[in-house]
């Protein structure tokens, strides 16, 4: 048998319920042909497994264990060709299934990992059996919560700044609400990239601390002229936007099209603030473009992880808990919007176990 972490049903509408978290005893998976399995030594949040608690999201499923992001050893195989390329190593699992490489979106019907229908399990679990074809090696310069980190988040950011954003050295890039998971990563995948990169925050704390990750500058987006402030921070000698990341929706547009170029882009890989964005006429004679970017496919997923590998990224963590009955808290941490970077829990005994690794 194995603990893990499902949600457990009560009454309630969505939006307006909160679905306790319920620490279960599964069965050990067994793995088939082509399978492996992975000894889970972390697993971090993301805003789904907040949406899925409040029943703002497709397809829960109370049986599934959460978590898409996870870390682990490879502790069994299904074949010695298996155990020679995989046994005892240290992986990060993909986070999702059904888009192998097709640039444009999924080949077929695409699931996330973690608390919904599609897929059997999730990472806050001790033990996965899945496909070795899921797996990659986690980068060597990362601790156990960085390697973590990395899947979702680093996925859904690579797609947004690099397969729909195009951005290429020495653009001006703006990622708005700096702080979340994947505007971290898009922020330092973006300077690893040599690109100027400025962001926004209603916190000036975090405005500080992206700079000490190479933000160029930042405004607070609280400040109802924030877009002019922006401007005036520009550089001169190219003063306007190529892209933004956004993450917020709403009057992104309204915000940002005085400030891009002609044909600029706009990327949103989500609308936490309203699920709605006003594309004005003024936008349209600019010809600036909005592009939806969500997740990422299995290619992407690699050139992911080798650009970690090649500049050296460490995903920032936020604050990391130990043992899933300790994962409520980071769930209010979430639930709050205080962090900067993102939220992990190692699961029970294994923190020492990692460390060792």
């Amino acid at each position: 048998m194995m603990k893990a972490l499902v949600i457990e049903k009560t009454d309630g509408k969505p939006g307006q319920v909160y679905y306790p978290l319920k620490q279960v005893d599964l069965p050990k998976p067994s793995i088939r042909p082509g399978e492996v399995l992975v000894k889970i030594l972390a697993a971090a949040l993301n805003h789904r497994e907040v949406f899925i608690r409040q029943h703002l999201y497709p397809g829960i499923n109370f049986e599934t264990p959460l978590g898409a992001d996870g870390v682990g050893i490879v502790v069994e195989t299904s074949s010695p060709d298996l155990e020679h390329q995989w046994k005892g190593k240290k992986v990060i699992l993909t986070p999702g299934r059904g888009w192998e490489s097709n640039e444009d979106g999924p080949e077929g019907k695409y699931a996330i990992v973690g608390g919904t229908v599609g897929v059997s399990h999730g990472t806050l679990q001790e033990y996965v059996a899945l496909p070795a074809s899921e797996l990659e090696e986690a980068p060597g310069h990362l601790s156990i919560p960085e390697a973590a980190a990395i899947p979702l988040a680093g996925l859904t950011a690579w797609r947004a700044t690099f397969t729909k954003g195009k951005l290429r050295m020495g653009d001006n890039v703006l990622i708005t609400g700096i702080g979340g998971g994947v505007a971290l990563f898009a922020l330092q995948f973006a300077v690893a990239a040599g690109a100027t990169v400025f962001v926004t925050s209603g916190s000036e704390e975090k405005i500080a601390r992206a700079k000490e990750l190479g933000a160029a500058d930042g405004v607070n987006y609280k400040k109802e002229d924030w877009s002019k402030q922006l401007k005036g921070l520009l550089p001169k000698n190219r003063p306007y936007l190529d892209t933004v990341i956004d993450g917020a929706g709403g009057d992104i547009v309204l915000q940002t099209y005085g400030l891009l170029k002609l044909g600029g882009v706009i990327v949103s890989y989500g609308m936490t603030t309203n699920p709605k964005v006003v594309f004005p006429m003024q936008a349209v004679l600019k010809n600036i473009e909005i592009r939806g970017s969500t997740m990422g496919s299995r290619k992407e997923f690699t050139e992911m992880v080798s650009f970690v590998n090649k500049h050296g990224i460490k995903p920032v963590v936020s604050t990391t808990v130990k043992g899933l009955s300790r994962a409520d808290e980071v769930f209010e941490i979430m639930r709050k919007g205080t962090q900067f970077g993102k939220l992990v829990v190692e699961l029970g005994d294994d923190a020492g176990e990692a460390a060792r690794l």
